[in-house]
C-alpha cells in the first residue's frame, strides 16, 4: 500500500466522516486549512491514484472510499430504486446512503461496484423486499444473469435472457409475467454479484 502524504490521511477521514453528506472542495479547504481547492484537488488526485478512492466525474460529490487505512472494509455507494428519465441512468443522482462492505464479498474490482435496496417481491424467493445487492457494473450480461437495469425510465431487478434480438426481463416469482424490453429505452445498469439478506418489517 503507497504511503499517505499526512494531509491525504486527513483528507481521507475527513470525506470517511462527511461520506453520507458530502462537502464542497470549498468546505474541505476549509476543513484542511489550505490555500485554495487546487491543493484540495491535488490531494484527492493523489488518493485516486494511490488506490484509496474513486470519483464520479460527472458528480464530484459522489465518490468511493476503495481502501481504509484503518478498517479492512471497501465502501460501497448505494444508489435508490427510483425512476430514472428515458436517457438517464440509476448512477446519475447522489447516492443514497454509503456502506461499509467486506472485501471478501467483492469478486471483481472495487472501483466497479454500487449497491441497491431491492423493492417489490418480484424476484422472490431469490430476492427479497429491502436486500441490499452488491452490483458490478457491467453493460454486457450473459444470459440468466441477475441484473439491474432501466426499461423505459423504470429501474428493475431482473433475470436477462437474450432471446434473438429481443431481451426478456424474466422474474422469479411466478405472479409476473416476463417483460420484452423496449429496445429503445434499455440499459442494463449491472450484474447482481451479492445479496445481503435483510429481514426488515415494513
Amino acid at each position: 500500500m503507497k504511503a499517505l502524504h499526512p494531509k491525504q490521511m486527513e483528507l481521507l477521514e475527513i470525506l470517511k466522516s462527511n461520506i453520507s453528506d458530502p462537502l464542497t472542495m470549498e468546505e474541505l479547504a476549509d476543513r484542511l486549512n489550505v490555500s485554495g481547492k487546487s491543493v484540495v484537488f491535488h490531494h484527492i488526485k493523489q488518493l485516486e491514484k494511490k488506490g484509496f478512492l474513486k470519483r464520479n466525474p460527472t458528480n464530484p460529490r459522489d465518490y468511493i472510499i476503495l481502501k481504509d487505512p484503518e478498517r479492512n472494509v471497501i465502501y460501497l455507494n448505494m444508489y435508490g430504486m427510483a425512476k430514472c428519465g428515458p436517457e438517464g441512468t440509476l448512477l446519475d443522482g447522489t447516492p443514497t446512503r454509503i456502506v461499509p462492505v467486506d472485501p471478501s464479498m467483492i469478486y471483481f474490482p472495487a472501483c466497479k461496484g454500487f449497491m441497491v435496496e431491492a423493492k417489490g417481491d418480484s424476484m422472490e424467493n431469490l430476492i427479497s423486499p429491502h436486500d441490499w445487492l452488491i452490483v458490478e457494473q457491467n453493460h454486457q450480461p450473459k444470459n440468466k444473469d441477475v441484473v439491474v437495469c432501466v426499461n423505459n425510465g423504470e429501474v428493475m431487478v431482473k433475470r436477462f435472457t437474450q432471446d434473438g434480438e429481443n431481451v426478456i426481463l424474466q422474474s422469479e416469482n411466478p405472479r409476473y409475467n416476463p417483460i420484452v424490453a423496449d429496445k429503445t429505452a434499455f440499459r442494463v445498469e449491472g450484474i447482481v454479484r451479492s445479496i445481503i439478506k435483510r429481514n426488515v418489517s415494513c
